[in-house]
């Protein structure tokens, strides 16, 4: 029934950002995903409140990160109109929250947790076009070729990849250069013809295949959560030890949700894009409610990979998993 690339099971579920998705949600699925907890091992931490407050840092540091330059205009205001059209900023959260878990601060990671979400943002981009997904709605708003052409987002896309990368290069201090290098490697892999972009390939050549398919979902969504984790704990400096752990981590959070499961149980208008676009995904293939089981599995498998980490710092990246899992739009 799955299919094992080494020791990881090809996903059912995967992440994608959602628009639209109020601070509320992240309370009632966090009421949710306790239930189950004796009170005695809950963990006094208000994952609102946290999302709130680093979702609120994140904003600001990519407004300041792209701002309105007066050439080309056109541009930077296609580049600014999907990098700042809200999103869930669950990524550069997930880089935030690894780098403090490991000791580090936010103000360090703040560059890498600004280009992780650029890089997201290209994806999407190119992944709403006619030649591609051909979406309308991205995060409840006209997708950006929509608004300003297709002309005008592939070169939007292709300058905010590139200041990604510059963002990084310039922006990060008090980090060894070998690590800033070692981050930016990680960051071009996961977008590269080994992650992102395979995964973007096998859809667009080989749709309807179900091995293609299986291999497609785990290239497609992964290797982002992957690479936004990791870099959080090298600019953190966390050892490699700890790294490798969160790695394994990453990598089942990668597992745990699904856009896909979505675009199958909700409406456009819910889920803030298209719903519908007739891919072969595994909800369809294999039904809603084993998937909704292997989410639960993967979810206990991440949390307990966190056992070994201080209870209150790891207490981000715990209440992440279950909100992920247990997430409705």
């Amino acid at each position: 029934m799955f299919t094992f690339v080494g020791k990881l099971p090809i996903p059912l579920l995967w992440l994608m950002p959602i628009q639209n998705r109020s601070l509320s949600c992240f309370r009632s699925v966090c009421v949710s995903a306790m239930d189950s907890t004796p009170e005695a091992e809950r963990p006094s931490f208000n994952f609102e409140v946290y999302m709130r407050e680093k979702m609120n840092s994140v904003n600001q540091a990519l407004e300041r990160a792209v701002p309105l330059r007066e050439q080309p205009v056109g541009i930077h205001k296609a580049m600014r109109y999907s990098l700042l059209n809200g999103g869930n900023r669950i990524r550069p959260v997930l880089c935030i929250a690894a780098c403090e878990l490991v000791g580090g601060q936010e103000s360090t990671v703040m560059p890498v947790a600004c280009a992780v979400e650029m890089i997201q943002t290209v994806y999407l981009m190119q992944d709403d076009l006619p030649c591609m997904d051909n979406s309308l709605l991205r995060r409840g708003k006209p997708s950006s070729h929509v608004v300003f052409g297709e002309n005008v987002t592939a070169l939007a896309g292709g300058a905010l990849w590139a200041l990604a990368f510059e963002h990084i290069a310039k922006k990060t201090v008090g980090v060894p250069p070998s690590t800033v290098v070692g981050v930016i490697a990680e960051l071009a892999r996961a977008f590269g013809s080994q992650g992102l972009t395979s995964g973007r390939f096998l859809e667009a050549t080989s749709m309807g295949s179900s091995d293609s398919d299986e291999v497609r979902y785990l290239k497609k969504y992964a290797p982002m959560i992957e690479a936004s984790v990791v870099m959080g704990s090298m600019i953190g400096g966390g050892s490699s030890e700890q790294t490798g752990i969160l790695r394994k981590f990453a990598r089942c959070v990668g597992l745990v949700i699904d856009d896909d499961l979505l675009d199958v149980t909700k409406s456009s208008q819910q889920i803030g894009k298209t719903a519908g676009n007739g891919k072969v995904t595994f909800p369809k293939l294999m039904g809603i409610e084993k998937s909704w089981e292997f989410a639960k599995k993967l979810n206990k498998e991440a949390q307990d990979m966190l056992s070994g980490f201080d209870k209150e710092k790891a207490a981000p990246l715990i209440a992440m998993v279950s909100y992920v899992t247990y997430r409705e739009n």
